[in-house]
């Protein structure tokens, strides 16, 4: 099983991750998240598969999170915008992002990942 691994590069967490990854044997194609920002149509079947609310994928720890003001204005944003907004910039997004055949990781969580990518 192949995955889709979205990364910021210089990132320590997702450092952490594609080692994880390389170590596990798992196999992934390497997506710079920055480089190459997720659609809005990517996104909102990444957010649909993943059955977790549109506010798990936003990057809350980040700058630009911080500078946009988006904790308080995000409550009144449709869903629509909220993917809209995350669209524009990968730096919104959360990272890193394993996306599979059927289902979505957000964040690195070693024990989570192992669940579902090392299973038989």
């Amino acid at each position: 099983m192949k995955v889709l691994f979205l990364e910021y590069p210089k990132c320590s967490t997702c450092k952490k991750a594609k080692l994880w990854l390389t170590e596990n044997g798992v196999d992934f194609c390497d997506r710079h998240i920055v480089e190459n920002n997720p659609t809005s149509d990517e996104l909102k079947g990444w957010i649909e598969k993943s059955s977790q609310p549109i506010k798990k994928f936003f990057n809350t720890s980040g700058i630009m999170y911080k500078e946009l003001e988006l904790k308080s204005k995000l409550e009144n944003m449709s869903d629509d915008e909220k993917i809209q907004l995350l669209s524009t910039n990968g730096m919104l997004v959360k990272r890193p992002l394993i996306i599979g055949e059927d289902f979505v990781l957000i964040g690195f969580k070693s024990e989570e990942w192992k669940n579902r990518l090392l299973q038989p």
